[in-house]
């Protein structure tokens, strides 16, 4: 039984004390309305109106029933309406990932963007390495993320690819600190300190691969990501670390500066990614313009075309590994 149907026959039917005046109001004849009316007695176990040849009236259980009947009409309308801002984006909740290499005003003007675009939508914001956005996303565990290229996208799909320029952090008294755009093989005898390759596979091996082809092959590579384990690092003068000027990483001091790389061989590129079919859905769209935005006031779109896929592994010696 169709109970929100028969409840609407019995409430047209107690406002309006008339079968037929009821049947107008709902658009449908007089006999599948009485037949609807019968049913929910049935069902209820109560009569819900006396009737008589002249006159229809609420029986004492019926009038008992009909506020409650009232109350169940407005919440089914509320859910229904409740569903269908969900359905446009204009209400729910949103689960967002971005990555851990996102400077922290790029994380503010997203919040506060977000806050302007998606009214009427709860912002659940992680933060996820790029390989876990995308298992998230492939189980539909996540609705949109930030990601970093390149990596495996298939069923995604894909904002504006960004472009953020790499530079090198490295001790102040390096003799590669004295170049105005350092070139990479200037870096030779450095170790490198890197995220973790579990963290976005592809990205990390390509950067190796790059640095190689332009002749740096690091001593080691250290794995880490934290800010003060990063500046330590630095300051012990083995190692260099790359890193977009507009990151938040270690602050630049006589001890470590950062220098452009010669040729910008080395970039990290960014897009918002959600799964497949759900880029109509307004909160989605709303939270890929929003850090789209915002990582655009310090990067440049590029074409697909420009985002490199994974080359061709490098593979080094096992690299020292630093947790924090």
């Amino acid at each position: 039984m169709d109970l929100i149907r028969h409840v609407q026959c019995f409430v047209a039917v107690a406002e309006e004390l008339h079968f037929g005046r009821a049947a107008r109001r709902l658009g449908m004849a007089q006999p599948p309305l009485s037949q609807r009316v019968q049913r929910l007695e049935r069902e209820l176990g109560v009569r819900l109106f006396d009737r008589t040849t002249r006159q229809v009236t609420l029986t004492k259980s019926g009038t008992l029933l009909l506020e409650e009947a009232r109350q169940l009409l407005a919440s089914a309308e509320a859910l229904t309406a409740t569903a269908r801002r969900v359905r446009e984006g204009r209400s729910g909740l949103l689960r967002a990932a971005l990555s851990p290499d996102i400077a922290g005003e790029t994380v503010a003007a997203v919040l506060g963007g977000f806050t302007e675009r998606g009214r009427g939508v709860e912002l659940e914001l992680h933060e996820l390495s790029t390989a876990e956005q995308v298992d998230r996303l492939a189980r539909h565990e996540l609705d949109v993320g930030l990601i970093r290229h390149p990596c495996d996208v298939t069923g995604l799909e894909l904002g504006p690819v960004l472009r953020h320029d790499l530079g090198v952090l490295l001790p102040g008294d390096a003799p590669a600190a004295g170049f105005d755009a350092v070139p990479l093989a200037a870096l030779a005898g450095y170790e490198l300190i890197l995220f973790p390759r579990e963290l976005a596979p592809a990205v990390y091996d390509d950067l190796l691969t790059t640095c190689a082809r332009h002749g740096f092959t690091p001593q080691a590579v250290r794995h880490g990501q934290g800010t003060s384990f990063t500046r330590g690092l630095l300051l012990s003068r083995r190692a260099v670390a790359f890193a977009p000027r507009t990151e938040s990483a270690p602050t630049p001091s006589p001890q470590t500066v950062w220098r452009p790389l010669a040729g910008a061989p080395l970039a990290w590129r960014h897009s918002a990614a959600w799964p497949r079919g759900r880029g109509e859905d307004a909160g989605v769209r709303a939270f890929a313009d929003t850090v789209t935005e915002a990582l655009g006031r310090s990067a440049a779109p590029e074409s697909d075309a420009a985002v490199p896929m994974p080359s061709h592994p490098l593979h080094l010696r096992p690299a020292a590994e630093y947790w924090i």
